[in-house]
């Protein structure tokens, strides 16, 4: 069956008269717009976690990328979640592209998702390509199947983290949760 049949099946059985004009393109926009979203199905992190020595080969310093906006579906509803992720890395001489790392987030958000798993996903797919010292995540987002059914409170955040290697350690994990929980600048 047709994505597109799908979507009138689903219009109709709401009580929709598909046959109104408001309609009428709506089947082939959802289509599109869930082909955009379930986009990370067709990514392999490994292809963009390719990593260099040039100028990583004395960084011995927390590398960490801030504050990155992401757009997910619950698995349990299909309702968005969205937010944004502070994803670090102690480099073990090589360093890879600073976007990368918002990279390796999409091609997970992109997929039906729980938040917790997100979380596990980025942090095992920097550790396992990249190979560094250690990896953190940490994970604040908004989950309207929570805010728009449900128990209907808006505008909490839910915060996970997932931490590997010398992140899992007193020093490195008191700097990188610092970091992560600092206030925008």
């Amino acid at each position: 069956m047709k994505p597109e049949t799908i979507i009138l099946n689903l219009l109709e059985s709401l009580g929709e008269d598909i046959s109104r004009e408001g309609l009428q393109e709506t089947p082939a926009r959802v289509a599109k717009a869930w082909t955009h979203w379930a986009g990370g199905y067709k990514e392999d992190p490994a292809a963009v976690l390719k990593s260099f020595k040039d100028g990583g080969e004395k960084y011995d310093g927390m590398v960490v990328v801030k504050d990155i906006p992401f757009y997910s579906h619950c698995e349990h509803h299909l309702a968005p979640f969205f937010g944004t992720a502070t994803i670090a890395y102690l480099p073990n001489k090589r360093v890879v592209g600073l976007s990368k790392l918002g990279r390796v987030l999409e091609i997970f958000s992109r997929r039906l998702q729980v938040q917790e798993r997100l979380t596990v996903q980025i942090a095992d797919a920097i550790q396992t390509h990249l190979k560094p010292k250690g990896v953190g995540v940490v994970i604040k987002a908004r989950h309207l199947c929570m805010e728009s059914r449900g128990i209907c409170k808006q505008g909490h955040h839910t915060v996970t983290s997932s931490l590997r290697g010398e992140f899992l350690k007193g020093v490195v994990r008191e700097e990188f949760f610092a970091i992560a929980n600092s206030p925008q600048s």
